[in-house]
């Protein structure tokens, strides 16, 4: 790789990064659905996840498209950390039940699937965490939520003109809520690493061999 091609590729690279960072380094605003400032959604999340492992419960992960990738990597984490983690709809997902909790993306506020997903985890008694960028969306999943976190990134929903960063670098479509969940999970798993007592040699001990 040449000089140019190392410079520009470090050049894109913190553009995206600051894109990303963007969306956490903003000054806590009112919510969208009130005159209250939502909490971080670092802090929404580790709460959550944190009461559920306390009462032994288990934790389910739902999202579609490149959000549903995200929210995968999230749930095999989780279970490196020792939570009874499933992702919705894999052939071994056992019911979900009162005590439990389930973690659902809808960057835009609302997709058909995650809205009746979420009715049917509230339905049975579980609790509901919404990862969003437009909590005020109304949706069925956002009626659902006992908990919302609240990433004020671009979404499918948004116009990539609205985004201030320089055009060649410019995350398209969803792409920086998408990169915002993969940079959040990972806080969260150092959080709740410290919390519930996981050093890195018990993840790794969980890891799959079958590779």
């Amino acid at each position: 790789m040449s000089g140019d091609s190392v410079e520009l590729s470090a050049g894109m690279a913190s553009q995206i990064c600051d894109q990303i960072r963007s969306v956490f380094s903003s000054p806590p605003s009112p919510s969208p659905v009130g005159s209250r400032a939502l909490p971080p959604p670092l802090d929404v999340l580790v709460a959550e996840i944190s009461a559920v492992a306390a009462a032994a419960g288990k934790v389910f992960v739902h999202g579609v498209g490149r959000e549903g990738l995200m929210m995968k990597a999230l749930c095999m984490r989780l279970y490196h950390l020792g939570l009874s983690a499933h992702v919705v709809g894999d052939v071994t997902t056992p019911p979900v039940s009162a005590g439990d909790l389930l973690l659902a993306s809808a960057g835009p506020g609302s997709f058909s699937t995650v809205d009746a997903i979420c009715g049917v985890a509230k339905s049975a008694g579980a609790r509901v965490a919404l990862l969003t960028a437009r909590p005020e969306a109304g949706s069925g999943a956002c009626r659902s939520a006992d908990a919302v976190a609240y990433i004020p990134a671009q979404t499918m929903a948004d116009g990539e003109e609205e985004s201030g960063a320089p055009l060649g670098a410019r995350l398209p479509m969803g792409s920086l809520y998408e990169g915002a969940l993969f940079v959040l999970f990972e806080m969260v798993v150092l959080r709740l690493a410290e919390v519930l007592g996981q050093a890195p040699s018990h993840l790794r001990s969980r890891h799959t061999n079958l590779e």
